[in-house]
């Protein structure tokens, strides 16, 4: 078993899982390889490649597209087709554990959901009584909080790796009025968000916030280090999943009395686009242990086990009895709850994550957001240049 999404609490989780999964199954020994998250994906792919060393594997929305159309993954279809726990999975998860073919090439684990991290000792500090709800006051209070005497900066940026997926956050919640709720990178027009006037005030604004309101060396940060920043006391707000609320949890450099949570930033329209983004296990098309591996997935997919890692690892739940939880009902997980509450202020849309292209865009789009950070490109280039991409990917698929 291979996961790509790597970090020490996370795989220790997992490894008590395993345990209790081979104590019910003595027949069945797993070994479980925890790549380093930088080249996880990679590590995964060569494996796959070669078609040796992985039954079970960590699929992404962003791989499960290019692992599939390569024939890596297994459809496991069959062996799941008589599973107790298809009743008890959410309308998501279900939707996402089965394809449009009607395959299933992994079972979600749990959903990611961007919401706006904030140090709630440094807003009250700057003068302000709650966190922002908007683009806009977003980038007022950033550079309300930005003070480089002290190393003190307001937004923890994200330049690096994934960069893009942010810049894509900003542009929907622009556009968040016209958008196509099964393709997010769509207006219901047909066009591309990023053909939209919206878009270039989206970025504007975004882009401000790099050079008003971040540390300079967040051009080259990725999660680690935005992360990191946020709970050093070095940034004031960070835009991430819910998983980082189990770091910060664990975190000693912080305490839970200085942070929290509030929805995700709206566009002028009062309004945000809420990507649905998951990842879960799957079987290798190589694999010689498919039943095993239906076994194992199914087993880390229901009652107890899936209840552990969801909340161990800060994720949405597969399960419809989740929503029960005071755990989800409380502290950093109540703007959650806020933005589930009021889907018309924040509209859950599909990214086209499992397109076969999809490594190749992101590598496209990062890299063109770093030419924009260092000077190499204009707004209006990358706008450009991301929008004739999509609309000739679309029109050859």
């Amino acid at each position: 078993m291979v996961e790509s999404l790597t970090n020490p609490a996370r795989t220790d989780v997992l490894k008590g899982l395993i345990s209790d999964f081979e104590a019910k199954n003595p027949g069945i020994t797993v070994e479980l390889i925890s790549p380093p998250t930088e080249q996880a994906d990679q590590k995964i792919q060569q494996m796959l490649q070669s078609g040796t060393g992985v039954d079970v594997l960590e699929v992404r929305d962003i791989t499960v597209g290019p692992f599939s159309t390569n024939g890596w993954l297994y459809d496991m279809s069959d062996e799941l087709a008589g599973w107790d726990g298809w009743d008890d999975l959410t309308v998501n998860a279900a939707k996402y554990a089965t394809n449009a073919d009607g395959k299933s090439y992994y079972i979600p684990y749990g959903f990611y959901g961007a919401s706006l991290f904030y140090r709630t000792d440094l807003i009250k500090e700057a003068g302000f009584s709650a966190p922002p709800t908007s683009w806009d006051e977003l980038l007022t209070q950033a550079t309300a909080l930005q003070d480089e005497s002290k190393s003190q900066f307001g937004y923890a940026f994200r330049g690096g790796k994934n960069g893009n997926t942010n810049v894509v956050l900003a542009i929907e919640a622009y556009v968040a009025d016209q958008i196509d709720q099964d393709n997010a990178f769509k207006l219901t027009d047909g066009s591309t968000i990023f053909a939209a006037p919206e878009a270039a005030d989206a970025l504007e604004t975004y882009f401000a916030l790099f050079e008003n309101a971040s540390p300079p060396s967040s051009v080259a940060w990725g999660y680690p280090e935005m992360v990191e920043g946020f709970a050093n006391g070095s940034t004031g707000f960070l835009l991430q999943d819910p998983e980082v609320i189990a770091t910060l949890e664990q975190a000693q450099s912080i305490s839970v009395d200085q942070w929290t949570t509030a929805p995700m930033p709206t566009g002028p329209t009062g309004k945000a686009i809420q990507p649905m983004a998951t990842a879960g296990w799957g079987t290798a098309e190589s694999s010689e242990h498919k039943a095993e591996s239906a076994k194992l997935i199914s087993f880390l997919s229901e009652g107890d086990a899936s209840t552990t890692f969801t909340q161990k690892n800060s994720l949405v739940s597969i399960l419809k009895d989740a929503a029960d939880s005071d755990f989800y009902k409380t502290g950093a997980w109540a703007s959650y709850v806020t933005m589930n509450e009021n889907p018309d202020t924040y509209i859950t849309a599909v990214q086209p994550r499992d397109s076969s292209w999809w490594t190749d865009w992101i590598q496209k789009s990062d890299s063109e957001l770093q030419q924009v950070l260092i000077g190499q490109m204009t707004q209006k280039e990358l706008l450009a240049s991301w929008d004739a991409y999509w609309v000739e990917k679309w029109k050859n698929a």
